[in-house]
């Protein structure tokens, strides 16, 4: 468990779209541009959360 409820909430998130990229790539009657909007969401909220996670880290120190 992480130590901010935003971090939680975006880590939750973050797990939902991974689930959500799984499940679509299943079905052939996925749209392309579905997948890469969902795929590219998922990115930012990866990014974000390598960046909260660098400030916890330098705020505990």
């Amino acid at each position: 468990m992480t130590a901010t409820p935003h971090l939680d909430q975006i880590e939750r998130k973050y797990r939902s779209l991974k689930d959500k990229i799984s499940e679509a790539r299943q079905h052939p009657s996925v749209d392309d541009l579905e997948l890469a909007e969902l795929k590219r969401r998922k990115l930012q909220l990866k990014d974000e959360l390598e960046k909260l996670r660098q400030d916890e880290e330098r705020t505990s120190r």
